[in-house]
């Protein structure tokens, strides 16, 4: 009877000792993986400092790599500051670095040379290179501003790009709306598979028009009433 007491209370303290490991840690110190002080599959919620480079699964607090990255093999919620932020899976929060990338929905701020969200974003991202794959809602401001998705929002830069359907305005060098487009654009160059509102640039050109287009050239698809107009075109 005693042995038995026995094997069920090293049992019992055995299956606490393993909820206890895998409740997540308050502090991760760490100079590069793996000699970091707490295990890459363990998750932090608190202080996450590093010199070069660390991985936890889920990062909750403020994650900071001097002259490395951050990464989270699932979530991120908080604040992540380093040369690059490397999250698998959703970020709530603020990226900070020169190449900041979520696996999945981001909602918050992304600003660094380059960010890529690959699932739906909502907020801003601000930098050189702006890439989202899912629903964009929020502002991109870059050299290249880049949406797979759906798109509502303000792209504002040198080349701004979306496949999508799309809602909001378009300002930059070159803006091109592979899907429908409704709303403003204003460049050198605009062009929308089908436009619905106001082109303004040097050239507008779109296969279906129901709107106005002022520029040096502005060609209209759909040829209702005119298929090519300098100064101004439009279809209502």
């Amino acid at each position: 009877m005693g042995k038995k007491l026995l094997l069920v209370l090293l049992l019992v303290l055995g299956l606490v000792g393993v909820v206890r490991a895998e409740e997540p840690k308050f502090l991760q110190l760490a100079l590069f993986n793996p000699y970091q002080m707490v295990p890459e599959d363990q998750s932090i919620k608190g202080i996450r400092l590093s010199l070069f480079y660390t991985i936890n699964k889920d990062m909750t607090g403020f994650s900071f790599a001097f002259l490395g990255v951050n990464r989270a093999t699932g979530n991120a919620e908080g604040v992540e500051w380093g040369l690059g932020n490397w999250v698998e899976g959703y970020v709530h929060g603020w990226q900070a670095g020169i190449v900041n990338h979520s696996g999945d929905r981001f909602v918050g701020l992304q600003n660094g040379w380059v960010n890529i969200t690959k699932g739906d974003f909502t907020g801003a991202q601000l930098g050189l290179v702006n890439w989202t794959e899912g629903f964009f809602h929020g502002w991109q401001h870059g050299a290249f501003n880049y949406t797979v998705g759906r798109f509502v929002g303000l792209q504002s830069g040198l080349v701004n790009m979306t496949k999508g359907q799309s809602t909001g305005a378009n300002l930059g060098a070159v803006n091109y709306a592979e899907g429908s487009f409704k709303g403003f654009q204003g460049g050198i160059v605009n062009y929308a598979d089908k436009m619905e509102g106001f082109q303004l640039g040097f050239v507008n050109y779109t296969k279906s028009l129901n709107g106005l287009q002022i520029g040096l050239a502005n060609y209209n698809g759909n040829k209702t009433p005119l298929e090519f107009m300098v100064i101004a075109n439009w279809s209502f």
